[in-house]
Parts: C-alpha cells; structure tokens; sequence
C-alpha cells in the first residue's frame, strides 16, 4: 500500500533505515513486520566499509528525495514484466562475468542459486564467462570488497586486449 512503509521509514529516520540495509545480512528476501522494523532508539553499528560521513551524506540525499521512487520499482513489478515481456527470452549476447555477494538478499530469492550455478543463468548468457560468488558478501559489493571487485573487472577486460 503507498505510503505504509515510506511512513515507517519516516518514524525511524533516514539514517537508521540506511544502516539497516546497509547491515542487512539475512540470506533470503527482506521482511519488514506490520508491527514495525524496529524502534528509532535501535543502535546498528555499521561494518568497516561504510562511515558515518558515508550514512549522513545518503541520508541527506534520501531526505530530499525520499524512498518512494525506488519502493515504486517494487510496486511496478507486475507492469514492468509487462512491459518487457517481448524480451522474454532474449539472450544476452555480450561477454561476460557474474559476480555476486554470498549473503546478497537476492542471491538467495527462490530458484536463484540453481539459475546461477546450475546452468539456467548460461542458457540466456551464453557468453557467460564466470560466475563468481563472493564469500561474506552481501548486497553492496563494490563497496565492500572495492579492491577484489576492481581485481575482478580488470582481469576479465584484460581478456579482450
């Protein structure tokens, strides 16, 4: 329903709303409880790839913006199947390499590790170089692991020199 969980990101605060996705380690899809994602006083301590300066700087830009934009994407699922559907089942036909955090939210969305790993990902990637599935990683790799997703690029563009 519009306006239910922008009010409950409203009543905890732009700064803890990011700590928690940011922190957010749960394999599996993230759920927020009708009864409320916590209470505002909730201290989450952030991992050492993210700083404070970091959290103040989305905030202030969360707060000009808000979180609908983003929450609408998720609203327009159905519609935006709808509007792709005369792609389905267009490969993608460019190399390339997957690399993925282990603990990202949606690594484990149902039927997600046997696409990736198991060959349904290659069937419409057929150029699919690698798969890579970064150990203690979740959603946010590039900035948490910047040097080991950096080695990961350069190596698979040195490919094509």
């Amino acid at each position: 329903e519009p306006g239910a969980i922008e009010a409950e990101f409203a009543r905890l605060g732009t700064e803890l709303v990011l700590r928690k996705f940011f922190t957010y380690r749960t394999p599996g899809p993230l759920f927020i409880p009708k009864s409320g994602w916590g209470s505002p006083d909730d201290e989450v301590p952030l991992p050492s790839w993210i700083t404070e300066e970091d959290i103040k700087y989305y905030a202030a830009q969360f707060d000009k913006s808000g979180f609908t934009g983003g929450l609408n994407y998720y609203r327009a699922l159905n519609k935006t199947w709808e509007l792709t559907s005369p792609w389905t089942g267009a490969e993608i036909k460019v190399p390339t390499k997957f690399i993925v955090g282990d603990v990202d939210l949606s690594y484990h969305v149902a039927g997600a590790h046997d696409f990736i790993n198991k060959g349904g990902l290659k069937k419409f990637v057929p150029l699919l170089d690698d798969v890579v599935v970064m150990k203690d990683v979740g959603h946010f790799i590039n900035e948490e692991k910047p040097e080991e997703i950096s080695a990961h690029i350069i190596s698979f563009i040195k490919k094509f020199d």
